[in-house]
């Protein structure tokens, strides 16, 4: 896979953004935050899912909400660059995602699971990446339960796929730092401090 077509699209050299961690980390809350007070300076590669939208998503700006067949297809046409299954669940980051975000000189988040991180690894396009993990898993339970949005199967699922992600995250090499969210405010300067270079590289060039 060629990533230099993207890179040509920014001026600035912007490194990407990968944002991974279970379900229930706080990755969204974070992500939403850090783009509302930096208006201008992030864009969000905006997943695919052939999943249900929840309550309050909207498609085309917390997912692609589509169909397993129409996303099959674009995998096999080798419009993503990274896809995973889940739960019954197809998720992916399409190219077109990614390429809208840098053509408009922004910092680009993609939003992936572990399975995504390995497969982006295999590209060269050079993120920095960054796991938000729960403090623990009884604390990431509680948080899934009180969502209360998943069946009692779902749940299971989300705590083991969460239990595998937590392991992972430990592993030498596979992320460039772990946030352990648990303090909010806390978790948020940490990830603000990280991507301060980044940052000041948009509004230098503004």
């Amino acid at each position: 896979m060629v990533w230099t077509l993207y890179y040509s699209l920014t001026m600035s050299g912007l490194r990407p953004v990968v944002l991974s961690g279970p379900s229930g980390a706080g990755k969204s809350t974070l992500m939403k935050r850090l783009m509302k007070e930096h208006e201008g300076v992030f864009g969000f590669s905006v997943s695919h899912t052939t999943r249900n939208p929840r309550p309050g998503e909207e498609d085309g700006k917390d997912y692609h909400f589509t169909t397993r067949e129409a996303m099959e297809e674009g995998i096999n046409q080798g419009e993503f660059i990274e896809n995973a299954e889940f739960s019954g669940n197809m998720y992916g980051t399409s190219k077109a995602a990614v390429e809208d975000v840098l053509a408009r000189n922004l910092i680009c988040i993609l939003d992936v699971d572990i399975q995504g991180v390995r497969r982006i690894k295999e590209t060269d396009l050079n993120p920095i990446y960054i796991s938000i993990q729960p403090p623990s898993m009884d604390i990431l339970e509680k948080r899934l339960r009180d969502r209360q949005t998943e069946t009692e199967e779902s749940l299971l699922k989300r705590l083991e796929a969460a239990r595998i992600d937590m392991e992972h995250s430990k592993e030498p090499g596979v992320f460039d730092v772990v946030i352990i969210n648990d303090d909010l405010e806390r978790a948020y300067e940490e990830l603000k401090d990280i991507l301060n270079e980044e940052i000041q590289k948009v509004q230098e060039a503004k």
